[in-house]
C-alpha cells in the first residue's frame, strides 16, 4: 500500500513539479510539492539499494544506501552553492549529522526495540565507526573553527580545502580497509543468515537503473526547491539555519532514513547502523569536502567553518551515540534518547 502511494506522488509529482516552474506557481506550495516529490523519489531509491543489499551483503548494501541517500542532498547542496546559500549548506550538513545519528539511529533502534527486546549489530563495526567519528567531526570540524579566528577569509579557505582532501583520502582509505583488506576479518557470527533466504524486490540490472533515473529526476527537483527557500523561509517566519537543519536534512536523507528503519524492524541491525553511521561518516568525510572543493568553481566559495551552536549540537550527537552504541546492543529506551536529543536540538535551531 505503501509502495503504491509513493509510486503515484512519483510519477504525478514529477510532471506537476515541472508545469509549476514552467507556469510560476507560488513557492510555498512549489516547495511543499518538491519536497513531496523529493521524498517519494527517495523512496524508489531506497528499494533499489534494498534489492542491491540483498545480493551484495549489509557492508556494501549499506554503503551503497548511504551514497544515494547523500546524493539527494549533495544535489540540493551544489544547486545551493550555486545560489550562494553558504549558511544553507553548512545547516543541511550539520542537519544530516544529527539527523543520522539522532533521528534515523534513534527511530530504528525504537522500532526494532519495540519488537525485540534486545537486538546486536556488529561491535567491531561500531568500535571502529566511532573513532572515525570522533575524528570527522570533533577534530576535521573543530580545527577550522578554532584556527579561523586568527585567520582570514583566504587562509581559512586555503586551511578547509587541505582539511577537505585529507578527509576525502581518508574515507577512501576506511573503505578500502573495509571492504579489501580487512573484509571478514571482524564478521560477527550471525551475519547473511537471512540475506541467503530473502529474495531482491528487483534485479540488479533493474535496481541499478531505477536509481540512475531517480537521481537525474531528483537533481531536477532539487534545483528549483532551492529558489523557493527565500519565499519559505520569510512566508514561514523560518532562518536559513532551521531550513538547512530540519528541513533540506529531512528532505535529502529520506532514502537512509526509510531503509534503515525497516532494517531495523527486519532485525538486520548490521545494516541498520551502517546505514545511519555509514552515511555520517560519508557526510562528513566525503560530501562536506567534494562542496568545499565544488564551492571553488563558484563566486562564493564555502569554509569548512560552522556556528558555535552547529558544533556543540554534532559533537553532542556523536559522543551519544557512541556512549550507547559501543556495546554493538540496543533497545527502545536507548532509541528514544537519541530521539529525544534530536527534538531538544530542533527545538533549539528553531528558535535560533
Amino acid at each position: 500500500m505503501t509502495n503504491k502511494i509513493f509510486m503515484i506522488l512519483a510519477f504525478a509529482g514529477v510532471p506537476i513539479s515541472v508545469i509549476g516552474s514552467l507556469l510560476h506557481w507560488p513557492s510555498t506550495l512549489m516547495f511543499v510539492l518538491y519536497c513531496i516529490t523529493i521524498i517519494a523519489l527517495a523512496s524508489y531509491m531506497g528499494r533499489a539499494t534494498e534489492s542491491l543489499a540483498i545480493v551484495a551483503g549489509p557492508r556494501i548494501g549499506g554503503l551503497l544506501n548511504a551514497t544515494f541517500g547523500n546524493a539527494v542532498e549533495l544535489i540540493i547542496s551544489i544547486f545551493a552553492l550555486k545560489a550562494g546559500l553558504i549558511e544553507v549548506v553548512l545547516a543541511s550538513l550539520t542537519g544530516s549529522v544529527l539527523g543520522n545519528l539522532l533521528l534515523v539511529a534513534g527511530l530504528s533502534f525504537f522500532v526494532g526495540g519495540i519488537k525485540f527486546k534486545r537486538q546486536k549489530f556488529n561491535v567491531f563495526d561500531a568500535r571502529h565507526n566511532s573513532g572515525l567519528l570522533m575524528f570527522a567531526i570533533i577534530v576535521a570540524f573543530v580545527i577550522p573553527e578554532v584556527f579561523s579566528i586568527s585567520m582570514n577569509e583566504t587562509k581559512t579557505l586555503s586551511l578547509s580545502v587541505g582539511i577537505a582532501i585529507i578527509l576525502i583520502a581518508l574515507y577512501l582509505a576506511a573503505l578500502f580497509f573495509k571492504l579489501v583488506t580487512h573484509r571478514g576479518v571482524y564478521q560477527p557470527g550471525n551475519e547473511g543468515e537471512s540475506h541467503d533466504e530473502e529474495e531482491p524486490e528487483w534485479g540488479k540490472n533493474k535496481a541499478l537503473f531505477i536509481l540512475a533515473i531517480s537521481t537525474i529526476a531528483v537533481a531536477y527537483v532539487s534545483e528549483n526547491l532551492v529558489h523557493t527557500f527565500e519565499t519559505v523561509a520569510k512566508s514561514f517566519g523560518w532562518t536559513e539555519l532551521f531550513i538547512g537543519v530540519i528541513i533540506v536534512a529531512i528532505v535529502g536523507n529520506a532514502a537512509e532514513h526509510a531503509s534503515a528503519i525497516i532494517m531495523a524492524y527486519k532485525n538486520k541491525m548490521d545494516i541498520a547502523v551502517e546505514i545511519a553511521v555509514g552515511s555520517t561518516l560519508q557526510v562528513a568525510m566525503f560530501v562536506a569536502p567534494v562542496l568545499v572543493l565544488v564551492s571553488l568553481f563558484f563566486p562564493v566559495s564555502m569554509s569548512l567553518v560552522f556556528s558555535l551552536p552547529e558544533l556543540i549540537a554534532m559533537a553532542s550527537a556523536v559522543l551519544l551515540m557512541i556512549i550507547l552504541s559501543n556495546d554493538g546492543e540496543t533497545n527502545w529506551f536507548e532509541g528514544l534518547t537519541l530521539l529525544a536529543a534530536y527534538f531538544i536540538m530542533g527545538i533549539g535551531f528553531y528558535l535560533l
